[in-house]
């Protein structure tokens, strides 16, 4: 019986196989092959003929070229089965007494492999009586094919050792190397992955802490007005109606322009004017260029509702709502000013965060990183601030119909 723990080793090792068979095409492994062996080839006949006229010997390149060739280049075609059999049959923790002996078995393969394709060329065997070289394959005398296990047997002997553990362990080590590192690539891959849905999840979260958050705020602005105001109150229903409508249409976006996100605050103004009447004014100075930026869903709607209810809603006399936008170099700078009470004031403390500010810092921190700020401050002139800056993006359907004005207007 196997036990789950082991059964999860082997599910873990036949991904990682898979996985790293899938990320080499066979085709690459065969040029790879080709071409590192061609190279050792070259540079050993380099090497050899320079020894040779150094020496004051001499000999000819083309047999030089021709006996390194049937030595070493031979190695090219049984060096992606090797390399595939290593993948196959990882030597691990858990099976390196099996797998050594496999592999030592697949080591003799590959020698009997290679020595059979050295015996294919002329340069397979030298023949100390004729000093020359022969095709252990061929019968020179008779003109006929005949093989000389003899010779074979030999050639066997002579290069098991050389095959075995300097050519077949090498390709071994190798593979293993190129498996682990893409293991290695893959599991980096699944955290990013999972990091980025964690990310998701986080972030839809927030989000969905801050619809709620919203909208009993404006059900309890609503009840407040049932009482002394009916009309009014209806009114605001209805209102809010079309401000669940728009957020229920972007219910499933993180990210919309800069000018979606002001129509869903303008309609959130809209409810907070029918109860504040002549006590609220609005003023929204933001640049034309700022309008297709890419800034979070629901991000203005708690910062102008911090500043209503903590500033605005504790003024006797006529508050102001200040929203400004602008872009400096990469950024997108955007600020929230109210001429409230101030942080820490005696006529409404504001100290605390509330959900809405907290809410809104980390999906800026999730979203962006170190790449954004976010403040609330108290400025010189009295009331709250709250500024934010985020990397400047153009939202992608304006890029996309920009780039497509560009094209036409190139064609015209």
């Amino acid at each position: 019986m196997i036990s789950d723990s082991q059964r999860d080793v082997q599910t873990a090792n036949l991904e990682g196989r898979e996985a790293a068979l899938r990320g080499h095409p066979v085709w690459l492994i065969w040029v790879v092959s080709f071409g590192v062996w061609a190279f050792v080839t070259l540079a050993s006949v380099v090497s050899i003929y320079e020894l040779y006229h150094s020496t004051g010997g001499s000999i000819r390149f083309l047999d030089l070229l021709g006996l390194e060739s049937s030595e070493v280049l031979t190695y090219f075609p049984i060096t992606p089965f090797a390399f595939a059999f290593a993948i196959r049959y990882p030597v691990q923790r858990v099976n390196w007494i099996r797998r050594s002996l496999l592999h030592l078995v697949g080591g003799l393969a590959f020698t009997i492999a290679h020595i059979t394709l050295r015996g294919l060329t002329p340069y397979g065997y030298w023949d100390a009586q004729i000093r020359g070289w022969i095709c252990p394959v061929w019968d020179s005398h008779a003109h006929a094919f005949r093989i000389q296990w003899h010779i074979f047997r030999q050639l066997f002997f002579r290069s098991v050792v050389d095959d075995t553990t300097g050519t077949y362990v090498a390709i071994v080590l190798i593979a293993h190397a190129v498996s682990y590192y893409r293991r290695f690539r893959e599991r980096e891959l699944r955290t990013s992955q999972l990091e980025t849905q964690l990310a998701k999840a986080h972030l839809q979260t927030l989000k969905s802490q801050l619809q709620p958050h919203f909208l009993f705020n404006t059900l309890h602005s609503i009840s407040a007005l049932m009482l002394t105001d009916v009309p009014a109150a209806d009114k605001m229903m209805t209102r809010l109606s079309d401000l669940l409508r728009m957020s229920l249409e972007d219910n499933q976006a993180q990210v919309t322009t800069l000018n979606r996100e002001l129509e869903f605050v303008n309609g959130y103004l809209g409810i907070e004017n029918i109860r504040f009447e002549d006590r609220l004014k609005t003023v929204i100075e933001v640049a034309p260029e700022t309008l297709d930026a890419e800034v979070p869903h629901l991000l203005l709607q708690p910062l102008v509702e911090n500043a209503v209810i903590h500033g605005i809603s504790r003024l006797s006399s006529g508050g102001e709502i200040r929203i400004t936008a602008e872009r400096d170099g990469p950024n997108l700078n955007i600020r929230v000013r109210d001429n409230g009470p101030g942080l820490g004031s005696r006529d409404g403390p504001r100290s605390k965060v509330g959900l809405g500010l907290k809410a809104t810092r980390e999906r800026l921190e999730t979203l962006f990183g170190i790449a954004q700020s976010f403040e609330v401050r108290t400025p010189v002139e009295g009331g709250v601030e709250a500024c934010i800056r985020i990397p400047f993006r153009a939202h992608q359907a304006f890029r996309t119909n920009e780039i497509a004005s560009k094209d036409s207007g190139a064609r015209a």
